[in-house]
């Protein structure tokens, strides 16, 4: 048997800078400073190239909740391959795992969300449901209800629908983005974006206000539906004031405006509830999900849909003959097999609990470490979800200029204490997401970590 002599590790980054478009990356960058390749990772730690164990303080790209090595999701994994590897869902196939997988989801979700549509990535999940929006109003006889609102600060995705969704300006230029169907509304921050003097309740009414405007300016029979975050993830980790999501609600009620949850960071336990809008007071017409739902070991999402719109998709089946749309990958048996265990393991384990419990120790931790550090001005989330905001003068909440990079300089100081964390560059905040499995202590080594390397910026 012929032997292969490995590749050498040089070799492996050289092709990586000559070859791979690396997603969120700055080809000069990559080009220069190499690729940082994992090679391995287990528990809450991942191992590096040169050997060096990282503390993963945002669980992979916020969605390995149940942190790395699960041997018996690899081994579910194996098992749905060897049985059944693929099986397409068009046309009314299924597979058990789908099935199951559906009415495991069901009964987690929010009362009314009572269907499931399967597909590989948060992105597409939005994309899914913007469509589904149009169709419902198309076939409620409404076919000018066409537009969607975001907020700016929002992230819900990068294809060329939900990149035009998500309120980050770096996601649009040179794309020509955002679509004309997309508009944005203000960003939910009482923090940064709150007048002086200005009370939470009276930021929340004036947002509450913008956005009647903005729906009488556009006019509401051309709308079609809300999108937004519970917690704002990429854009800030932002919590919304008090009064806003039941205020939103009320609104697009009102106006007979959709209303979209993405819980694509939120979801599955990430903020110490099965889904973030289980915190606010609202309930969705529909709820895009994905990372969490396998733990990061099998690209799928999953949208949820409301019992209204399914039965309007029902109508407008008998006009068109089918739902036209769907993807290869949909309701993906090995993907459905893996999520199930994931599951399973979240219920054994009491996951959300243990991630509510641990996140307001998180929390308590972070408050009494920085809060009176000269230059962070915020300390923000709810769960196992957090973000440090850095303002270069506290008194003012002046934020240091974008050529500083100091969210960028500060996740490369936790890096050499061991810890990775998220640099939100559009906001110059920090963030954290661990996995929902870490311990008291994991939280004392985060600080830790998080500490010396704040103090060494």
């Amino acid at each position: 048997m012929t032997q292969t002599t490995p590749t050498p590790e040089s070799s492996l980054v050289q092709w990586d800078k000559d070859h791979i478009l690396h997603p969120a990356t700055s080809i000069t960058m990559l080009e220069k400073e190499g690729p940082k390749i994992i090679k391995g990772a287990q528990g809450a730690y991942i191992k590096d190239q040169h050997g060096r164990e990282l503390f993963d303080g945002i669980a992979g790209l916020w969605c390995v909740n149940l942190g790395h090595g699960r041997i018996e999701i690899a081994e579910a994994m194996a098992k749905a391959a060897t049985e059944l590897d693929y099986a397409h869902t068009f046309n009314g196939q299924s597979n058990n795992a789908q099935i199951e997988l559906s009415r495991k989801l069901v009964e987690l979700s929010p009362p009314s969300l009572n269907h499931v549509f399967y597909g590989c990535s948060g992105s597409d999940a939005n994309d899914t449901l913007v469509k589904i929006a149009w169709q419902y109003h198309i076939t409620k006889g409404v076919p000018t209800k066409r537009k969607v609102i975001s907020r700016w600060q929002a992230y819900h995705g990068t294809s060329i629908s939900t990149a035009s969704l998500t309120g980050l300006k770096g996601f649009h230029q040179a794309f020509h983005l955002p679509l004309d169907f997309v508009t944005h509304t203000l960003t939910p921050h009482y923090y940064l974006q709150a007048r002086n003097s200005e009370s939470e309740t009276t930021f929340t009414q004036r947002l509450l206000t913008s956005l009647e405007q903005l729906i009488d300016e556009e006019g509401a029979d051309n709308i079609a539906a809300f999108i937004g975050e519970p917690i704002m993830g990429a854009g800030g980790v932002i919590t919304p004031p008090d009064g806003y999501w039941s205020g939103v609600q009320k609104i697009c009620k009102h106006h007979n405006i959709l209303i979209i949850s993405d819980e694509v960071v939120c979801g599955y336990g990430r903020t110490g509830k099965p889904f973030g809008c289980q915190h606010y007071d609202f309930e969705p017409d529909m709820m895009s999900t994905a990372k969490g739902l396998t733990s990061g070991m099998f690209p799928m999402s999953a949208s949820f849909i409301s019992d209204d719109i399914h039965n309007t998709l029902r109508e407008a089946s008998q006009q068109l003959g089918s739902f036209f749309h769907g993807y290869t990958y949909s309701g993906h048996p090995v993907g459905a097999a893996v999520a199930l265990k994931v599951l399973e393991i979240m219920h054994r384990e009491s996951i959300v609990e243990h991630a509510q419990n641990i996140g307001q120790y998180l929390h308590q931790r972070l408050h009494d470490t920085f809060s009176q550090h000269p230059y962070i001005g915020e300390i923000r989330g709810k769960g196992l979800l957090a973000a440090l905001q850095f303002v270069q003068q506290k008194e003012h909440k002046i934020l240091f200029a974008p050529e500083d990079k100091i969210a960028a300089k500060a996740a490369s100081a936790c890096v050499e204490q061991g810890l990775i964390a998220r640099p939100l560059p559009s906001i110059g905040a920090l963030a954290l997401s661990p996995p929902l499995t870490i311990t008291r202590h994991d939280v004392d080594v985060i600080i830790s970590k998080l500490s010396t390397a704040i103090g060494n910026l």
